[in-house]
């Protein structure tokens, strides 16, 4: 019988502020427009960690039936892997959370859209999408996450979906240059990707998971990496220039030295054991992008 433990291990927390810096990005912006609404960014973190939390538990589930959480697997083990949560109970939970996510996302369109049906629509095809991609990442008869693609979706939902949408919910409209800040999170939750990945790299080829650094190598997957994590900050910097107010608008770049460290033990830290520290240092260092972006755009 799983313990709390044992589900709370499972849902993984450590990846829950990445799963939020999309939406705040998405609220600071609209608050930097004067257009921010606290039950439409309430809403937001609600659906958001249902759906963080599925795709948890579809990627331990899928991984562990794909053979890519085996016994030879470097990382921290996972709950269906070690036997402390059954496949069948992994399943009942990952259903849950897909109606938790259904349900609290179809809320969140009436409160941030109401009846605006043809936008109502697009937006709940997004929805779908999303827990969609939640799921078959790693579970499922052709998980995408096996052919290299996992980047490619990360990029969509952490990033554009993420803060676009968001913001829309708040204000009702977009803006082509909040594209630069969304590509921003986009890339750094990309990053996170690749720095599981790339402590994966053998286990994902015994398995037959062909992701971006079993393709590239480690030494390719670590210039990615730099590619990343460089590309998230000269977005900034031209949404910055292209939208020059005052100073404080630079302060983000105080984040930047933990996103040097970050690349820096991507490149010099060979074994996954070291490398494991640093998925939860950039998925918590691109949460500190986020409020020093956003506190920047607001003073």
């Amino acid at each position: 019988m799983p313990t709390p433990r044992d589900w709370i291990t499972a849902a993984r927390p450590r990846t829950l502020p990445l799963a939020l810096a999309s939406i705040g990005m998405g609220a600071f912006l609209a608050a930097s427009v004067g257009e921010f609404r606290w039950a439409v960014f309430l809403l937001t973190v609600l659906t958001t960690v249902f759906l963080q939390v599925l795709s948890n538990f579809a990627n331990d589930y899928g991984d562990s039936i794909h053979g890519a959480d085996s016994v030879e697997r470097e990382g921290p083990s996972r709950a269906v892997q070690s036997g402390a949560i059954s496949p069948a109970a992994m399943r009942r939970a990952m259903t849950l959370f897909a109606l938790l996510s259904f349900m609290s996302g179809v809320i969140l369109l009436f409160v941030g859209i109401q009846w605006n049906i043809w936008v109502l629509t697009i937006f709940l095809v997004l929805g779908l999408l999303a827990i969609a991609a939640a799921v078959t990442y790693t579970a499922g008869y052709r998980p995408y996450g096996y052919v290299g693609l996992g980047d490619i979706s990360v990029l969509i939902f952490f990033g554009l979906v993420g803060v676009m949408g968001s913001f829309y919910l708040h204000t009702g409209y977009v803006h082509w240059l909040f594209l630069l800040p969304a590509l921003s999170c986009g890339f750094f939750s990309v990053a996170v990707l690749n720095v599981n990945n790339i402590r994966d790299i053998k286990t994902d080829q015994l398995a037959g998971k062909r992701s971006i650094p079993v393709r590239l190598g480690r030494s390719r997957a670590v210039v990615y990496h730099w590619l990343l994590l460089i590309g998230g900050v000269l977005c900034s910097v031209l949404f910055v220039l292209l939208s020059y107010d005052t100073m404080y608008q630079w302060i983000f770049l105080l984040s930047v030295p933990l996103l040097i460290r970050n690349g820096l033990a991507v490149q010099n830290k060979t074994q996954a054991v070291e490398l494991d520290p640093y998925l939860r240092q950039l998925a918590l260092s691109t949460l500190v992008y986020v409020l020093t972006f956003g506190v920047g755009h607001l003073l």
